[in-house]
């Protein structure tokens, strides 16, 4: 077996854009063979894929997926550059695919994910069929996140909103489980995506984050009304903290469809677990915005064909 050498893997690397590594194992696959590692890397999908990794990837999708029983769940983030990919069906398929295979996933992180095989394709990893897409679609992909919620005394519901902007799970634990408890939850789920809490209920919010939020308040009320005494900042600084907690913890929050406009998220579920004689408890949600946290490339379209026309 022919030695492979760096100035060997820099060639390969230089010829088809492809990371160091796959170069490196397309060489020793190949015993050195310029050609055929170029080959092994067209086949897998790896060549010209790295040449797009730097540019942003921050628009995509966010996809669900259920076992048939409902007991288990798993929401994925798949971005790509343009919101005009993010609609092919092409891309959306692929996600579909993803968020299968996230979904009986036992790998404990992302990165050990994106080295299983690719069910659809056992010859590829996860990672190498992700390079395929890129080089299939033209444009830079990422699997950025997944998260599987699983409910063995109950179910998981989902929601998909604006064909993929936002995903939401809902782990429900109940004895009773029927049409109206599967609306109730999908109510609960579409309640995360619009108003995007930060916590399922009081009980989740840390000590810690009291104790911060606290100290910021506290000083804005002094700085509002600095004669004040101190039992006057501390009512103020409690009043806002409970404001703050109605609006950030989702069972707190106001139930969107109540005709009241008062019944809690908490009084809407217990209402609905009431009415079916079952015992309800929403135990937690998870919700995917696309492109969260990510810098957006700001497209100029007459500049960037002014640029390409030498202007």
């Amino acid at each position: 077996m022919a030695a492979v050498t760096a100035g060997m893997v820099k060639e390969l690397r230089e010829t088809t854009g492809a990371g160091m590594m796959d170069c490196k194992k397309a060489l020793a696959a190949t015993d050195g063979d310029m050609e055929k590692a170029i080959e092994f890397l067209r086949e897998k999908g790896l060549a010209g894929a790295a040449k797009k990794a730097g540019r942003i990837a921050a628009e995509g999708i966010v996809a669900t997926a259920l076992t048939e029983n409902g007991k288990k769940a798993v929401v994925v983030e798949v971005n790509a550059e343009t919101d005009f990919v993010a609609k092919n069906e092409k891309f959306q398929t692929y996600v579909a695919e993803v968020a299968a295979q996230a979904l009986n996933t036992t790998a404990d992180s992302l990165e050990t994910f994106m080295e299983e095989k690719w069910e659809k394709d056992p010859s590829l990893t996860v990672k190498e069929a992700l390079a395929s897409q890129i080089s299939i679609i033209g444009e830079n992909m990422n699997i950025r996140r997944y998260e599987q919620v699983e409910e063995t005394n109950g179910f998981v519901a989902s929601y998909i909103h604006a064909g993929g902007k936002i995903g939401v799970l809902v782990d429900v634990e109940t004895d009773v489980v029927n049409d109206d408890l599967k609306e109730m939850a999908k109510n609960v789920a579409m309640q995360a995506a619009a108003l995007k809490p930060m916590f399922t209920s009081r009980d989740e919010v840390s000590a810690e984050y009291i104790a911060k939020e606290t100290e910021i308040l506290t000083a804005a009320a002094k700085n509002e009304k600095p004669d004040a005494n101190d039992k006057i900042i501390e009512g103020m600084v409690k009043g806002r903290i409970n404001k703050e907690l109605k609006e950030t913890c989702l069972l707190d929050q106001v139930y969107v469809k109540a005709e009241d406009g008062k019944q809690s998220v908490a009084q809407y579920v217990a209402s609905v677990a009431k009415a079916n004689g079952a015992n309800v408890t929403i135990k937690k949600f998870v919700r995917f915005e696309t492109g969260e946290g990510l810098e957006k490339k700001n497209e100029d379209f007459a500049a960037e064909v002014a640029k390409q026309m030498g202007n």
